[in-house]
């Protein structure tokens, strides 16, 4: 599984404030999840957010997003965004912060 270990271990840094926070691998790179739900992670050269059905439209007007696409059709509630345009540590917590609020939204699993 290729993915950005630097990328990851940014996300690492995030996370910490997060409550009980796992890693796994899927989707061919490393998921970030939160209480057993999946927030974000690293997969090849991409960031993957799961922003939710409800924030969705409002993640894709933001600069850098996309759909996600790489299972070869659009994946409702997730974004990709390309991992150089995340040098900015601030952009990059805030989407890691909106994965962890989805995630959070959930039941715990």
């Amino acid at each position: 599984m290729a993915f950005d270990e630097a990328l990851a271990e940014r996300i690492r840094e995030v996370m910490r404030a997060a409550p009980e926070v796992a890693e796994r691998r899927m989707f061919g790179g490393l998921m970030f999840t939160v209480r057993g739900n999946m927030a974000c992670g690293p997969v090849r050269d991409l960031l993957i957010v799961r922003v939710g059905p409800d924030r969705y439209t409002e993640a894709l007007a933001r600069p850098g997003a996309a759909e996600m696409t790489f299972t070869g059709r659009p994946m409702r509630g997730f974004v990709q965004l390309m991992a150089r345009d995340l040098d900015d540590d601030a952009v990059l917590c805030e989407w890691v912060e909106m994965g962890i609020d989805y995630a959070l939204a959930l039941p715990p699993k």
